[in-house]
C-alpha cells in the first residue's frame, strides 16, 4: 500500500481554485471557514488523491435514489393499510361524481377489485344481455304430466290465454290437452284470432272488449298503419293470425249442453249416439246430493270458470262404482262426441240436471227411473282422459253450471 502511494504524483493546493480548508488561493484570499475541516472533506480529498471522486459521487447519488423509493413504497403500504379505517372504497367510489352510462358500459365487461394494491380490472369471459319482451309467438310440445295450469304458469300467462290461443287444438277443454301436442304460447294475455274475410277491426275489437289500437298498435302483429286504410275495410289479408292483447273471449262448449230435461232432451241431440226422446214422469229428486263415488278428493282440475272446466274431477279406479246424486231420470245414456266418453245425464226434476263422464261402462239406459245414490256406471278413461276418474257436473236450467262443491257434502 505504501509503495503505491508512492506513485501518486503530489497535489498541490494551487491546482484548485479553492482549497478544501476553504481558502482562495489564487485571489490571495487568506480567510479561512469558521468550521474547521471536517471527515466528511478528508475522505472527499483522499479519494480525489485516488482517482475515485466521480464513481463515489455516482454511487452516492444512486443510494440516495434508492433510499428515497424505499421510503415512498413504505409510505403507500402504510396509506393503504389504514384506508379501510378511514373509508371503505365503496365510499370513495361514491363520492366521485360519474357518468351513468360509462359506468353501465363497464360493468358489462370488467369486474372491479379494490387490495392493498390498488384497483384492478379483470374481463369476464361471457357477457350478459338483458331479457327483452317476447313479442312472437313461441311453440311449446306437451309433456306427459302437464296440465293447462302448468303450462301457464311457467309462461307467466293465465290459463285461458292458453286456451284462447289454441281453440283448435284444446277447443276450450283442458282435458283436451296431451302429450306431443304443440301449443301456440302468446307472448302477453289475451286472445288469437284469424283475420276472416269481410271482418273489420273495430268489430273484431269490440268482440274481444279491447280497442282496435290495441290490435293495430302490437308490434308482433307487424301491422302497416301507412297501408292499412279504414278500419271498416281493413288492408288485412284474410288467414292472417292476430294477437289481441288484452282480449277475452266466452268458452265454446259442447261437452254438455245446459238444461237438458226430460221434457225437452232434444238439445243434447249434438252430443252424440246417447241423446234421448222426451219422457213423461219418472221419479222426482229430493233436492239433496250425496256423493257419486266412494272417494270424496280430486285426481284432476278442479273446478275453474276461468279455463272452462265447470265441473270437478273425481278420483277412483278404473271399474270403481258411479252413484248418482239424487233421484230422477236418464235424459242422456251414450257415446259423447266432443271428449268425454261414455256420459250418463240425470234429470232429477227438482230444476237440477247431474253429468257423469268417462264411464268404462253404463248401467242405465233412457228414460229410466234411478233412486239417489243407484249405481249408473263405473270409472273409466273413455274419450280424452289421461287416466281413470269420473268428470262430474251440476247444472240447472236457469245458472247454467254451478260449483259442484256448493251442493256435495262435506267430505
Amino acid at each position: 500500500m505504501e509503495n503505491n502511494l508512492k506513485d501518486i504524483p503530489e497535489i498541490k493546493r494551487a491546482d484548485f481554485p479553492e482549497d478544501m480548508s476553504g481558502r482562495d488561493v489564487e485571489n490571495g484570499n487568506t480567510a479561512r471557514s469558521e468550521r474547521p475541516p471536517n471527515l466528511f472533506n478528508r475522505w472527499m480529498e483522499l479519494l480525489l488523491q485516488l482517482g475515485l471522486g466521480e464513481s463515489a459521487l455516482r454511487v452516492a447519488t444512486n443510494a440516495l435514489f434508492l433510499i428515497a423509493v424505499i421510503g415512498i413504497i413504505l409510505l403507500m403500504q402504510g396509506f393503504y393499510k389504514d384506508a379501510p379505517n378511514r373509508a371503505t372504497g365503496e365510499s370513495v367510489l361514491a363520492a366521485e361524481p360519474v357518468s351513468t352510462s360509462a359506468v353501465e358500459l363497464e360493468a358489462e365487461f370488467f369486474s372491479v377489485n379494490i387490495d392493498a394494491r390498488g384497483i384492478s380490472r379483470m374481463a369476464e369471459m361471457h357477457t350478459t344481455i338483458p331479457s327483452r319482451s317476447r313479442l312472437e309467438i313461441t311453440t311449446y310440445a306437451v309433456q306427459d304430466g302437464d296440465t293447462v295450469f302448468g303450462i301457464s304458469e311457467e309462461f307467466g300467462l293465465t290459463p285461458q290465454t292458453i286456451l284462447w290461443g289454441n281453440y283448435n287444438t284444446l277447443l276450450d277443454d283442458p282435458h283436451n290437452l296431451k302429450a306431443g301436442q304443440d301449443l301456440n304460447i302468446l307472448p302477453v294475455n289475451g286472445t288469437y284470432y284469424e283475420w276472416q274475410d269481410g271482418d273489420g277491426l273495430n268489430g273484431v275489437a269490440d268482440f274481444f272488449g279491447v280497442d282496435p289500437d290495441d290490435i293495430v298498435n302490437y308490434p308482433g302483429n307487424r301491422l302497416n298503419l301507412e297501408t292499412i286504410g279504414d278500419y271498416a275495410r281493413p288492408n288485412i289479408p284474410p288467414g292472417t293470425w292476430l294477437i289481441v292483447p288484452g282480449g277475452e273471449r266466452l268458452f265454446i262448449s259442447w261437452s254438455a249442453p245446459i238444461g237438458v230435461t226430460r221434457e225437452d232432451p232434444a238439445s243434447s241431440y249434438i252430443l252424440g249416439d246417447g241423446a234421448c226422446e222426451p219422457i213423461t214422469g219418472g221419479a222426482i229428486g229430493f233436492g239433496t246430493f250425496v256423493w257419486p263415488a266412494a272417494n270424496h278428493y280430486l285426481s284432476g282440475y278442479d273446478w275453474s270458470p276461468k279455463t272452462n272446466h265447470r265441473g270437478i274431477d273425481i278420483a277412483g279406479h278404473e271399474g270403481a262404482g258411479i252413484f248418482a246424486v239424487d233421484a230422477g231420470v236418464i235424459v242422456y245414456s251414450g257415446w259423447n262426441n266432443y271428449g268425454y266418453g261414455n256420459v250418463v245425464m240425470i234429470d232429477h226434476g227438482t230444476g237440477f240436471q247431474s253429468m257423469y263422464a268417462h264411464l268404462s261402462a253404463i248401467y242405465v239406459g233412457c228414460g229410466q227411473s234411478v233412486g239417489q245414490g243407484e249405481a249408473i256406471g263405473a270409472f273409466g278413461s273413455t274419450g280424452r282422459s289421461s287416466g281413470a276418474h269420473l268428470h262430474f257436473e251440476l247444472m240447472t236450467s236457469v245458472y247454467g253450471k254451478v260449483n259442484p262443491w256448493d251442493f256435495l257434502p262435506l267430505p
